[in-house]
């Protein structure tokens, strides 16, 4: 059975002590399930379709043409509007679409209709529409989704990044440490913006969108992880002095069993009051790529791009108030995810000695 190590306890029952870093903590991973599921929320195929007798669940199936719905088209079947036909003809087939029966992709080509429209319950665009059609509430909760994984993945990177630099710093001590600083502070130095938008403005054009996240996504890490190697560094080189370690050394320990059993874990601190700001940093940056149009490639659902659009459009206010709302909110949520986690974990409170 899993158990926890009395001290992670306590830092653990510190923070769910603090109420405000707790519901916070609670609704950001309510919302990430809810992202990883999207697909049974917002969409524009049916979840449930029953049709001649026959069950079909086009949300995670492969593609199905009209015809396999008695319609004379080979292209994708429109759910909605085949729904509609179905109450106006008063037939026995019938289907549950999501609570939003749009994609974060799709335009809405009604006629005689001009974009961007204002919300709508009518046609459930509840957030409006953008200037080509596309439902702001899909793009909105699609890039959600698309901002976590990122954050997280640039999370991983520069937590790998960092440590082995860190540690292989403080640890080693020596020329290693003194060089490794030196190229630590320079790299620093770096404008981190400009290089990325120098870098992306250099891809081809024609190179395909999955490539392009994953080169931009290399790009900010290898640019952002002298901070925690800097911090990480410190706490090496003190947790390097305490007789554990000379203790352990002495009884034959190697190197490597001294760095992940004894000093790593306990710099645990240090890692995990920076995860929440390292998650905030990447949401940030990525958006003001976005709003730059150096980030992601269109049309992948992004906060930045929205918010550029909406600025460009003051006249449909609903697009900017709803990218502006969302960077703000998940922000503020992960700030005081950090703000709950800083103080759970202040070693002032719990150190691994008392």
């Amino acid at each position: 059975m899993f158990r926890l190590n009395p001290l992670t306890a306590k830092k653990w029952q510190r923070f769910r002590a603090l109420r405000r870093g707790w519901w916070s903590f609670l609704l950001l991973v309510s919302l990430c399930v809810l992202a990883v599921f999207a697909e049974l929320w917002i969409n524009k195929r049916a979840l449930f379709v029953s049709h001649e007798g026959s069950w079909h669940f086009p949300t995670y199936s492969s593609f199905k043409s009209g015809r396999s719905f008695g319609l004379d088209y080979d292209y994708e079947v429109n759910y909605r509007q085949l729904q509609k036909q179905w109450k106006e003809e008063g037939s026995k087939n019938w289907m549950i679409m999501p609570l939003i029966p749009w994609d974060a992709y799709q335009n809405d080509f009604r006629q005689d209709v001009q974009h961007p429209q204002p919300p709508d319950l009518k046609n459930q665009h509840y957030l409006g529409t953008d200037k080509i059609g596309r439902d702001i509430a899909a793009r909105l909760f699609y890039g959600f989704r698309v901002n976590m994984v990122f954050a997280l993945s640039y999370t991983v990177g520069v937590y790998l990044l960092g440590i082995a630099a860190g540690c292989t710093m403080g640890y080693t001590g020596g020329k290693t440490d003194l060089y490794g600083q030196r190229v630590t502070e320079i790299w620093s130095l770096i404008p981190f913006l400009y290089m990325v938008m120098i870098a992306v403005s250099l891809l081809p054009a024609d190179m395909q969108i999955f490539q392009r996240i994953v080169i931009l996504l290399v790009i900010m890490i290898v640019f952002s992880w002298t901070g925690l190697a800097t911090y990480l560094r410190s706490v090496t080189l003190k947790e390097k002095a305490r007789d554990y370690v000379a203790a352990a050394g002495l009884l034959g320990a190697s190197n490597t069993r001294m760095i992940f059993r004894h000093v790593l874990p306990n710099t645990l601190s240090t890692l995990v009051t920076f995860l929440p700001f390292t998650i905030m940093s990447s949401i940030s940056a990525l958006n003001a790529l976005d709003y730059l149009a150096f980030g992601l490639p269109p049309p992948t659902p992004s906060w930045g791009d929205m918010l550029h659009e909406g600025v460009s459009q003051l006249s449909s206010p609903w697009i900017v108030l709803s990218a502006f709302s969302a960077i703000t909110v998940v922000l503020l949520l992960v700030a005081f995810i950090g703000e709950a986690v800083r103080d759970a974990f202040d070693p002032k409170k719990f150190t691994t000695y008392r």
